[in-house]
C-alpha cells in the first residue's frame, strides 16, 4: 500500500545511461526547489528497468554530482531493477479486473493497421479479445477508453486526452520481460507517496496514461508540473545520444545559477559569488514558480 505522505512529498527520478548534463540538473533543481519551497521532503529514484541501457557506475556518479551540487535526499534511494516483485502485482492486480491482455503484433503490423496519434501509431486493439493468461510471454497491454482524461499542470496549464482515440491500448511489460515506465512510474510514486511530480515537458503526453493506471489501482493521483526540456541548436532533447556533455562540477554555484536562470528565475549577480548554503537560502526564499517559461522545450 501506498505509503503515509506529508504535505508535498517530491522526487527526482533520473536514467542511468550517462553522467548528469543540464538538462537533467534543471529537472532536478525545480524538482528540488518546488519542494524545499514547500517545507516538502524531496527523494531520489533511479530509474533503471532496462538495465541493458544502463552505464555501469552512471548511478554512482549521478548520486554523487546531487550531493556536490548541494542536494540531499530525505530518505532511502530507490533503485527500479530491484522493484520486479511490486510490478508483477501491479500486473496480476489489473489481469485479476481483466484490464490487460498478452498481444505479440510487430511494429510493422501496428504501423500498417494503424491511424497516427500525438506519439506515433495508434494501436487498434487487434489482439484485445485475448485472454489474460500468467504464463504468456509476450507483451502486455493495458485497455483503454475514451473517457476524457484531464488534469491541470502547474506550468503548462489543463490538459486533455482520450487515451484509446489518441494513444491507444499501451504496453505496460514489453514482449522481453521489461517493465515499461508507465506502470513503473505509477507504482514507485505510489509507494514513495509522492504527492508532487515535477519534471521535462518530454514527458507531459505521458502524464494521462499514468492517471489511467492510477485510477485502476485505487492510487491517490498526484500534482503534476512539467517544465521546459533543455535542447540543443538542433532542437534535439540533451541526452547521452546527443553527446550532451557532463555538468561542470569544479564550478557547482555557477551551473546552479544558469539553471534557475533556464527556469525563469532572476539571481541577483552576487548569487553568483555565494557559496553552495547561501545559494540554497536565496533560491529556496525566492523561488516562483510563475516565472517558469510555459514553452516544452528551450534552447541553451
Amino acid at each position: 500500500m501506498p505509503s503515509l505522505s506529508p504535505v508535498y512529498r517530491g522526487r527526482f527520478a533520473p536514467s542511468p545511461t550517462g553522467p548528469l548534463h543540464f538538462g537533467s540538473l534543471v529537472t532536478a533543481v525545480a524538482s528540488y526547489l518546488e519542494a524545499k519551497s514547500h517545507g516538502g521532503e524531496w527523494l531520489l529514484r533511479i530509474e533503471n528497468l532496462d538495465t541493458a541501457r544502463e552505464i555501469p557506475g552512471a548511478s554512482e556518479e549521478i548520486l554523487n554530482t546531487l550531493h556536490l551540487f548541494g542536494m540531499e535526499e530525505d530518505g532511502p534511494v530507490v533503485y527500479q531493477e530491484r522493484r520486479q516483485d511490486a510490478y508483477q502485482a501491479a500486473l496480476r492486480a489489473l489481469g485479476k479486473q481483466n484490464l490487460i491482455y498478452p498481444c505479440n503484433c510487430s511494429r510493422k503490423e501496428i504501423a500498417d493497421s494503424s491511424v497516427l496519434g500525438i506519439e506515433g501509431p495508434v494501436y487498434p486493439g487487434t489482439c484485445r479479445d485475448r485472454k489474460y493468461k500468467t504464463e504468456f510471454s509476450g507483451a502486455w497491454r493495458l485497455c483503454t477508453n475514451n473517457n476524457q482524461v484531464e488534469f491541470e499542470d502547474a506550468v503548462q496549464g489543463i490538459r486533455q486526452q482520450r487515451l484509446q482515440r489518441d494513444i491507444g491500448d499501451f504496453v505496460i511489460r514489453r514482449a522481453d520481460g521489461v517493465f515499461a515506465y508507465q506502470l513503473a512510474v505509477v507504482v514507485d510514486d505510489a509507494e514513495q507517496g509522492i504527492t508532487h511530480v515535477v519534471r521535462g515537458g518530454d514527458l507531459l503526453n505521458s502524464t494521462p496514461r499514468q492517471i489511467h493506471l492510477q485510477k485502476l489501482l485505487g492510487y491517490s493521483i498526484p500534482s503534476y508540473m512539467h517544465v521546459p526540456v533543455v535542447v540543443n541548436a538542433q532542437g534535439e532533447k540533451l541526452s547521452k545520444q546527443t553527446q550532451a556533455a557532463p555538468v561542470d562540477i569544479s564550478h557547482p554555484v555557477l551551473q546552479l545559477v544558469k539553471a534557475i536562470r533556464f527556469l525563469g528565475q532572476t539571481p541577483p549577480p552576487e548569487v553568483s559569488e555565494n557559496n553552495l548554503r547561501s545559494f540554497w537560502i536565496w533560491a529556496i526564499e525566492n523561488w516562483n514558480r510563475e516565472a517558469i517559461p510555459k514553452n516544452m522545450s528551450l534552447m541553451f
